[in-house]
């Protein structure tokens, strides 16, 4: 059975909203919500408060229930349905408005009467990996500031992050089924494989899995060959060319993302059809070596900088380096291991503008119980790339892994 969410949860979460507002000293919460179906990454902390639709602005003011603020008369209906089907809907009608824009954020703070407050912002700073500029829409904001000129506007994503990261227990399920799913995800994609079938063989027959597991999987990325060193989404997904044909000796390279009830969990599948070049075979060693040493160092005390030490390690012993993140935070994200650094030796590296790489973010953030992460070790050896790895919580005596499958090289 799929596990759900208590009203004991929301309490929990509306609680720690006000505990950030005393911290902060504000008086009201606007959290923008990025559009729905945002993909990988998807930035949705509107969720988090009100457990309905993705896309809205929430103003959740200090002495009242969240207000949901969204773009269109469909979120009233789909929260209509789900009432009449008896579904626990965290949501009150009366605090649900189609006014996903400036003046409906202004109308919500001024019937509250906080024209002259200190209201915190979440949506105003960087949400790396995707979002390393803020997403609130400059039209939008610019709006409610030149309408609000005396409301002193203050950024508290970073103490909402820091707040959250730790899962609760029912997230932890959450997170566990979303785990399982992703890991069938895999089963099929290496069931699926063989020489002369497409990547879109390969790719279909992950997402065919997690649609009937019931959850609506992100698109996944996916490489295929017999030697490359790039990662990404597939080719044909944005050019207009067929699908990569699979050939005996190729290594498929995918990154599965489940998502299920918003919360996250990433799979790093690594499938050897046939015999792999040699470099390949070292590669996936040394990214299981960094695996083992995530593992080790992935404990309450430690900081997300000594993980990143650790996993890099094996690398540089290896003479290797990493094409993306060795490690990342997820639910929500905010570290990020650093990448990239080897592509400016690559001989082709001369010819672009600029090739810089992406630097650490989150060094010093101590690990806590509850705290989930991507594992996703990468080495890049002779300019062949082998990936592993699978989603990681920090437990109360070390690490806790979700999965298992895709954190060694499998074969076809």
């Amino acid at each position: 059975m799929s596990p759900n969410y208590s009203l004991g949860e929301r309490d929990r979460r509306w609680a720690l909203a006000r505990e950030l507002m005393d911290e902060q000293g504000v008086d009201a919460l606007v959290i923008y919500g990025e559009h729905e179906n945002g993909g990988p990454a998807s930035f949705s902390p509107d969720v988090y408060f009100t457990n309905e639709r993705p896309g809205a602005i929430v103003v959740f003011p200090r002495d009242a229930d969240p207000i949901s603020l969204v773009w269109s008369p469909m979120h009233i209906a789909d929260h209509i349905e789900a009432r009449r089907r008896g579904e626990a809907c965290w949501t009150e009608p009366q605090n649900m408005r189609v006014a996903k824009h400036a003046q409906g954020v202004v109308d919500v703070l001024k019937e509250h009467g906080l024209e002259r407050s200190a209201v915190g912002v979440i949506g105003l700073e960087p949400y790396p990996p995707f979002h390393f500029n803020p997403i609130m829409p400059y039209t939008l904001w610019t709006a409610v500031q030149q309408q609000l000129p005396q409301v002193n506007f203050k950024p508290t994503w970073f103490p909402f992050l820091l707040r959250t990261l730790a899962q609760s227990a029912e997230e932890l399920a959450v997170l566990r089924h979303s785990a399982e799913i992703g890991e069938a995800m895999a089963a099929a994609m290496l069931k699926a494989t063989a020489a002369g079938v497409t990547e879109a063989d390969v790719y279909a027959a992950g997402m065919t899995e997690s649609f009937r597991l019931g959850t609506v999987a992100p698109g996944m990325l996916i490489q295929s060959g017999p030697g490359f060193a790039c990662w990404g989404p597939p080719v044909w997904s944005y050019r207009p060319q067929a699908p990569r044909v699979i050939e005996d000796g190729d290594l498929i390279l995918a990154e599965v993302f489940c998502q299920f009830g918003m919360r996250e969990t990433q799979h790093q599948v690594a499938i050897a059809v046939g015999d792999v070049h040699p470099d390949i075979e070292a590669a996936a060693q040394v990214a299981r070596a960094s695996y083992e040493a995530g593992l080790g160092a992935l404990r309450p005390g430690n900081t997300f900088g000594h993980v990143v030490d650790a996993m890099k390690a094996p690398l540089d012993a290896a003479g290797g380096w990493n094409i993306h993140p060795l490690v990342h935070g997820m639910n929500p994200y905010g570290t990020v291991c650093g990448f990239g650094r080897g592509m400016r030796e690559l001989p082709e590296a001369a010819a672009y503008g600029l090739l810089a790489e992406v630097p650490t973010i989150g060094t010093d953030l101590p690990l806590v119980e509850g705290m989930t992460f991507a594992f996703e070790p990468n080495c890049v050896i002779n300019g062949k790339l082998a990936n592993i790895g699978g989603t990681v919580v920090v437990g109360s005596d070390g690490a806790v892994e979700l999965n298992s499958l895709t954190t060694n090289l499998l074969r076809a």
